[in-house]
């Protein structure tokens, strides 16, 4: 049988809602999805368990809590149980960061605590000395040179002496000894060093507890006349130093004896410039200054190793102000900027 055109529509009409009903049900599951997951932290107790919560508050000597393990249920435990400060603490290192926040509203990002001391302790290891410029624990001694105002930092090598053999015994006793006259105690090759700085007071820096290059020896005087005896040596916190002028003679400068007991006293030495010592912080640097400007010329940072001995490798170095500029030297390294790009939200 033909229904009249009205009866559809009518019809029609009637069935539009549980269609809409039935695709709004339709649509739940996918919304119950997307809904965001409820907020969990934990609660952190005194023997170092936690419980993985919801929320808590503290009520008189317990803490109430919704536990996220059991469904949401609210729980209590004593108060003397619960470590408050480590529970805020790594509430604020994992809060959660809404992404369509403004920048300005968004807490700042919580650094995890052994990251903020591996940072301080590479500070420590790699201080800096000037303006983005630190000191590079690969090398055993820098120097911090200007050149063309801009601070360097040079790295020195060891320049190992050749001992007068004739005299070296004899050397070494007159150096205990004031009145003895100044004999030579160290030949360089070479007029001039291959490090050449260019300000009349350079700051060294030698890294603590690093074994001295091959070839590295000390010669240390046995008073009762025994013969000088090589031992290696390791540079430690406790060395001293002294910077001499050298003698520059025909492809060679020359290293004279002084009187290691008139150091510290105040009795000037020629050619013998004493120096401020000082252990950075963190005890992997010294810092070796020299107490008055060097003039022009040939130098040699030597280091004393106790009142009757001195090492016999050398830094040697220049104070040439128009030399060229040393190579392979260290530069400040500027850092950074991050740049945050605006997005509008999708």
């Amino acid at each position: 049988m033909r229904l009249p055109i009205w009866s559809i529509v009518i019809i029609a009409l009637a069935a539009g809602p549980a269609h809409a009903q039935l695709a709004t049900r339709g649509d739940a599951p996918a919304k119950a999805a997307t809904a965001p997951e409820p907020h969990r932290t934990r609660l952190i107790l005194k023997d170092g368990s936690f419980q993985v919560i919801m929320s808590y508050k503290v009520v008189g000597k317990n803490v109430q809590y919704v536990s996220a393990e059991r469904g949401g249920d609210t729980e209590f435990i004593p108060l003397d149980l619960v470590d408050l400060d480590a529970t805020k603490k790594w509430e604020a290192q994992h809060v959660a960061i809404d992404p369509y926040a403004p920048l300005a509203d968004r807490p700042a990002p919580a650094i995890d605590p052994e990251l903020l001391k591996e940072e301080e302790e590479r500070k420590l290891v790699a201080p800096e000395v000037a303006p983005d410029l630190r000191l590079a624990p690969e090398f055993s001694v820098l120097a911090l040179d200007t050149f063309r105002s801009m601070p360097e930092l040079v790295a020195l090598t060891q320049t190992e002496g050749e001992l007068n053999r004739q005299t070296g015994h004899g050397v070494l006793r007159s150096v205990l000894k004031p009145q003895a006259s100044p004999h030579r105690l160290v030949t360089l090759k070479g007029e001039k060093a291959p490090f050449q700085f260019h300000i009349n007071e350079p700051v060294f820096y030698l890294k603590l507890d690093d074994a001295m290059p091959p070839g590295g020896q000390a010669i240390t005087v046995d008073t009762r006349g025994a013969s000088a005896q090589m031992t290696p040596k390791k540079q430690k916190a406790g060395s001293d130093y002294v910077i001499q002028r050298v003698d520059v003679r025909q492809d060679a400068r020359v290293l004279a004896s002084f009187n290691l007991a008139a150091l510290g006293t105040g009795k000037p030495q020629e050619d013998v410039f004493e120096t401020t010592v000082t252990t950075l912080p963190g005890r992997h640097w010294v810092k070796v200054v020299p107490k008055e400007q060097l003039l022009v010329g040939e130098y040699a940072l030597v280091e004393i190793l106790d009142d009757k001995s001195v090492n016999l490798n050398v830094w040697d170095f220049g104070i040439h102000p128009q030399a060229p500029e040393n190579r392979d030297t260290l530069k400040p390294e500027k850092k950074r900027t991050v740049t945050l790009e605006k997005r509008e939200r999708p």
